[in-house]
């Protein structure tokens, strides 16, 4: 258990530098062209971890189970899923993503993006997946309020971020939603299949849309710390993360896995903070606290499940 422990602690440190390091590539790259590369690079090493794991599960252990390959055939509405997961998940999530941070704070983003499994509780209760109950409801309500002091805040329309979080808060619904949509295909496929094929199809649409953006680059000024971030991003936060994540949600349970998924905000403001310089004020620090508190008190507070469901 230690070693994921440790693991995961790594996820959490590669999620919160990965703000700062697109931050800081966006000077060079655009946000929509540099994540589309990004995507297309994560893309391929997932596509290529696939066929070896498929390759290693037939040939070494034939009758197992695991992590990153099962022998379950897909159906035709496992491919409509997947379909679907490409789009939202990957497509939407990451054009609002890259868009919001690009036009926001470090901070803010991270923060705003602490939400999320409040938000994925609350959907999960209203689609009847999950029952919660008062203290869920209580955590809900601290994590808004915290999001209010860093969002809301002094924010007005025309505001410097105000565009960029309310990119964001899209970005949490796209992310709410991929995780309730692919509950079922997590149940009865590998993490890594399931992460892997809906980043494939979601890159498509999203290259076809950013294309255009691409003849505009001064891609000969770009220097060598930007392609270095880029590809360290996409193996990094895209494959690695992602991977870790999953691995742990299989090996220690989802509740103790999302633990440290809470420290994300922290480390991202930690590092913008001694990297980018961004002030953090007494209300920043009180919203982040408020975030993560409520979050705690979601999961603290999760009752039974009505339905078999993975978290994010």
């Amino acid at each position: 258990m230690r070693a994921f422990d440790l693991l995961l602690f790594l996820m959490v440190v590669i999620w919160g530098a990965n703000y700062s390091v697109i931050k800081r590539a966006f000077v060079e790259i655009p946000p929509l062209p540099f994540n589309a590369l990004r995507l297309v690079i994560a893309s391929a090493v997932f596509f290529a971890a696939i066929r070896i794991a498929r390759w290693r599960a037939h040939r070494v252990a034939p009758d197992r189970t695991g992590v990153f390959h099962t022998h379950d055939d897909l159906t035709r509405r496992d491919r409509l899923d997947l379909v679907w997961l490409g789009l939202i998940g990957h497509c939407a999530y990451q054009l609002t993503f890259v868009s919001g941070v690009a036009a926001t704070s470090v901070s803010n983003a991270a923060l705003i993006l602490g939400a999320t499994p409040v938000v994925v509780a609350i959907l999960s209760a209203a689609l009847g997946r999950e029952r919660i109950g008062a203290m869920h409801w209580i955590g809900a309500a601290i994590s808004a309020s915290g999001i209010y002091l860093v969002v809301g805040h002094g924010a007005s329309f025309g505001g410097a971020t105000l565009h960029g979080d309310l990119l964001m808060l899209l970005s949490v619904a796209c992310w709410a939603v991929y995780t309730l949509a692919g509950s079922r295909l997590i149940a009865r496929h590998s993490p890594l299949y399931v992460t892997g094929m809906s980043m494939v199809i979601g890159t498509v649409p999203y290259l076809l849309i950013v294309a255009p953006q691409f003849a505009s680059v001064h891609w000969g000024a770009v220097s060598a710390w930007t392609w270095t971030a880029l590809v360290l991003s996409a193996l990094l936060a895209l494959c690695v993360a992602y991977t870790v994540w999953y691995a742990a949600v299989r090996r220690l349970g989802a509740a103790r896995t999302a633990i440290y998924s809470n420290a994300v905000p922290l480390a991202a403001m930690a590092v913008a903070a001694v990297w980018l310089h961004e002030r953090m004020t007494p209300i920043k620090i009180a919203g982040a606290t408020a975030v993560i508190l409520g979050v705690a008190l979601t999961r603290l507070g999760r009752k039974s499940p009505v339905a078999v469901a993975i978290e994010e």
